[in-house]
């Protein structure tokens, strides 16, 4: 009999549970390790006050207390494990962590998985065709290898904060931090707060920080005014900064207390070594066969990439794809079979300006087809249409209504979905 295979999942959020969960299920008792350099799963969904590092020095990363998701619930759960559906549309963070625990739970998954245990380098072994990882044990500072016939990577979007290095910004005398270390608008009580970015965090954050603050402005780069509501004052982007405060473009001058960075975050795979097969080049990582596997080396995929999707849907998707690969049920194509894909996409996302950071965002008719492509070629069962055409539609509705979330949105059939306003709705966030 032939040895199980042996599959190593790097990080246990979203993308780490489900990929954990259909390896599990895969025939032949694979032997399935994942390894997570925290004490819980969930990834950025599980809350903490903390904020900084841990007590083994690694970066805290999680939402805030007030948050609400900005995208339908229905593409927040699994496909055999949906978010309640008495649960509001746009749920909270306890929400989605008693979910992601939930899923935990019912697949047993906690027995696999190795927490504080940090994967330091994945390294190609070619003579014996196999994955050497390093991890190190941060309790006892110990290290350990091991070797594996597969490697999933599910570290996610969000370790590697971007800070612009606006000139001055060391001489500013107040409070700066970038949004992963924002947890309660209460903290900047009376106080003048600037937050710098106009994507999803800063247009989120902006009227939070606005129900305690003196004052919160907005500085962006966006054309025109972004929707926050009418406690926040938007100002163009900062020029420099001062000891007191920030110089816009227009030359106006403001002193500020605190300085929030809605920045966004980089990809960021510090652990795999240059003969993975990989670049990680402009925020873009490449070549990869349908925004997942491996191209030079198709025994290593990353689940999560892609954005601007029905979040765990499409991850559970990616790992099925995978999957379906890697347990022998569908023949891997060529390397110029994929290479010839992956170039095909890249050309058409160039021709669509999706390069740089956009390079794996699923922009607009993109989704849905990316789904049915998976499923065309794995095999398996793609995403019902009304779950792209519901995402899409609260993606228009929070770009042009700062209520957005002041709509509950429910499936009618594969196709179809009715929007119905909730009838004296704040739209505030849900404390957590």
């Amino acid at each position: 009999m032939s040895k199980p295979k042996r599959y190593c999942i790097i990080g246990a959020g979203p993308a780490g549970l489900c990929t954990a969960r259909h390896a599990l299920a895969l025939d032949g008792s694979p032997e399935v390790t994942v390894f997570e350099q925290t004490k819980q799963i969930g990834g950025l969904w599980t809350y903490t006050e903390t904020t900084g590092k841990d007590q083994n020095g690694i970066e805290i990363t999680c939402m805030y207390a007030n948050l609400r998701t900005n995208l339908v619930k229905q593409g927040m759960g699994y496909p055999d494990y949906p978010i309640d559906e008495k649960a509001s549309t746009f749920v909270g963070i306890a929400e989605v962590a008693r979910q992601l625990n939930g899923y935990a739970e019912k697949h047993e998954l906690e027995r696999i998985i190795k927490f504080e245990q940090q994967v330091v380098r994945v390294t190609r072994n070619f003579e014996l065709n196999v994955w050497d990882v390093l991890v190190k044990n941060l309790p006892d500072n110990l290290h350990l290898n091991y070797q594996f016939d597969f490697v999933l990577i599910c570290n996610g979007h969000y370790s590697s904060p971007i800070i612009p290095d606006f000139p001055g910004r060391d001489i500013f005398r107040g409070r700066q931090l970038h949004s992963k270390d924002y947890r309660r608008s209460e903290h900047y009580s009376g106080e003048r707060v600037l937050i710098v970015g106009g994507g999803h965090s800063g247009v989120d954050i902006a009227p939070d920080v606005a129900s305690h603050a003196r004052r919160a402005v907005l500085s962006h780069r966006c054309k025109g005014a972004v929707h926050t509501g009418d406690q926040v004052v938007q100002k163009p982007e900062i020029s420099r900064l001062t000891p007191t405060g920030a110089i816009f473009v227009d030359g106006c001058t403001e002193d500020f207390d605190v300085i929030i960075y809605c920045t966004g975050y980089r990809y960021s795979v510090p652990f795999i070594s240059m003969d993975c097969g990989v670049t990680l080049h402009n925020n873009a990582i490449s070549p990869l066969y349908y925004h997942c596997i491996n191209i030079n080396q198709p025994t290593m995929a990353f689940i999560g990439l892609p954005f601007n999707a029905c979040l765990m849907l499409m991850m559970d998707m990616q790992a099925r794809f995978c999957l379906q690969f890697y347990s022998g049920q569908k023949p891997l194509p060529s390397r110029e079979e994929m290479l010839e894909e992956w170039k095909r996409d890249t050309s058409e996302r160039e021709a669509r300006g999706l390069t740089g950071k956009l390079t794996h965002m699923l922009a607009g008719d993109l989704q849905q087809r990316y789904y049915d492509e998976l499923a065309r070629i794995a095999q398996i069962e793609s995403l019902k249409p009304v779950l792209a055409k519901m995402h899409a539609d609260c993606i228009t509705s929070k770009n042009e209504d700062v209520n957005f979330r002041s709509y509950e949105y429910h499936v009618i059939d594969d196709e179809n979905f009715t929007k119905v306003k909730i009838p004296h709705s704040n739209n505030a966030a849900a404390l957590a």
